[in-house]
Formats: C-alpha cells, structure tokens, sequence
C-alpha cells in the first residue's frame, strides 16, 4: 500500500486483454491491498464487457472494460482527487502508444508502471522531466522478473573481469521491438564499468548482413531471436583465454513476472519522479 494509507491500492490496468494485461488484472484481483477500479483495451467489440466474465477469472468483479484511456484516467482522478491515496496506471500495450499513455497519465497524477517496452532514451528523459516536474511517480521496468533483476546484477558485476561480452534475447514472434528493452537495460548495467567490449583482433566482415548482432557503441553485441514457442530468454556470454562464464535467464510461465508488477504497485507511491528498472523497487 502506499504510504501512510491503509486503503487498498486503486488499479487501472491499460492493455488489460492482452496476455501480460490479464495477467495483472487476475493477481490485483487477488491482491489483499490492491483494487481494479479500470480496465482499458483498444478492442472495441469488448468495450461494456465485465473483465472477469471475458477473461473467465474465478474472482469476480463490477469493472467494465473501456476503449478510452484518456476518459478513464480523467474519471480515476476525479474520484480520488480528495483521497490521501495516489491511483496507479499498468500499462502492458504497444511501443507505438506507451509514450502517449505514460504522459497522460502523469498529467492526470495518477503513477504509471510501464511494463510496455520500445520507448527511446529521449522519450524516457521526457517523461523523466515531465514526471519530477508534476511531482507523480513513475517506473519503466525492462522486466518484471527478480530473476532477471539477479541476472542483470551478476552481470554487472562480472564486467568488471572481461572484456569480450555478447548478449542474447531470444522472444515469441508477436514481440514488435527489437532488441527487447530488457536486453537493452542489460547492456546499460554492463556499460555501468567504462570501457570498450569485444576489441576487434582480425579484419572482419560479414558476408550476410547483421550477422554478427546489433553493435552498441560500448562493442556489445546483442543478438535477437523471434520465434514461436518461446516466451522471454536472456542469455550474456563472457568470455576470456581458456573459459567462457554464461548467465542465463528463462521465463516459462507470465506468472513469474506478478511478484514484481505488485512490488511496483505497492512500491510507486513512495516516489515522486521517474524510476528505471526493478532494483529501484526491490533493493
């Protein structure tokens, strides 16, 4: 719960038909300290629809899916404009609307947990300032998972002994961005220890462009893999004369990501700017 308030949590889940979206709307749902109080998809046909009768969810509730976030946030904030309490907005949608929906929901002070990944480093230092200047709190997390919070730690540390490091991100074939924004904040923790990665010892050259990955201006390469039958795989490669040291991360089940969506949820209100990434939260 947020802080000095013993009243549950107000959720709007955005995206809340989709498969991490119904997810979050079944664990609030079940959350001793959280309410849903909206949910909102862009599919019209389900607009009026009780969410728990579409998504077949065992715990019942009166919340209606509606099609207009911009309307939503707009009545969520009316309603708690006088409460000591700071509504929270999860939003699980598409890189092509995240940016819109963050910073509407910041204007309309309620604090968005962005799960949705794709936003550029200038989007996020334009919410970053937009956030600290309205004063709400915000995070953007690459990914929920402690495991892959652990993965990126280890990571980071490890740096600091080699100097040759590619990364893998393996996702299901309906993921738009690549590479995911939790590779992306990987590599930024390894770049944490300044120097120039995988130093070039021959002339090479690639005879099927883009063979050898994406190239960051550290020298890390990040490899993407889209296929069906997977669902969120990181593995980072470290490699010196004699020994290769891998970290590998596996996500089997949309369920391991719960803990740290309801951490976020119970966490934001603390904070009155943008945060990035779930150690923020969890450390």
């Amino acid at each position: 719960m947020t802080k000095n308030s013993k009243k549950p949590i107000p959720v709007l889940v955005s995206g809340a038909l989709g498969r991490m979206g119904s997810e979050v709307v079944s664990s609030v749902l079940n959350s001793s300290d959280c309410e849903l109080v909206a949910a909102i998809d862009i599919n019209k046909k389900n607009n009026g629809k009780n969410i728990s009768k579409l998504l077949n969810l065992k715990k019942s509730s009166e919340v209606y899916v509606s099609d207009d976030l911009e309307g939503t946030l707009c009545s969520i904030s009316q309603d708690y404009r006088n409460q000591k309490i700071m509504p929270v907005l999860v939003d699980f949608t598409h890189p092509d609307s995240v940016f819109e929906n963050t910073r509407s929901a910041i204007a309309y002070g309620i604090s968005p947990i962005i799960g949705t990944t794709g936003l550029s480093p200038s989007q996020i230092n334009d919410l970053s300032i937009f956030a600290q200047k309205a004063e709400v709190g915000c995070a953007i997390i690459p990914n929920f998972s402690v495991g892959m919070v652990l993965l990126q730690q280890a990571a980071s540390v490890a740096a600091k002994f080699y100097d040759n490091i590619e990364l893998i991100e393996m996702h299901h074939n309906q993921k738009a961005d690549s590479p995911s924004g939790t590779c992306i904040k990987t590599a930024e923790m390894i770049e944490e220890y300044p120097k120039k990665y995988n130093e070039c010892l021959v002339n090479e050259y690639e005879s099927l462009k883009g063979v050898r990955g994406g190239l960051r201006d550290s020298g890390l390469n990040i490899h993407s893999i889209r296929l069906p039958g997977l669902l969120a795989h990181q593995v980072v490669i470290m490699g010196s004369p004699g020994e290769t040291y891998t970290i590998r991360h596996d996500t089997i089940d949309r369920k391991a990501y719960m803990p740290g969506v309801l951490r976020a949820i119970r966490k934001i209100g603390n904070f009155k700017s943008l945060v990035y990434g779930l150690e923020r939260l969890i450390f």
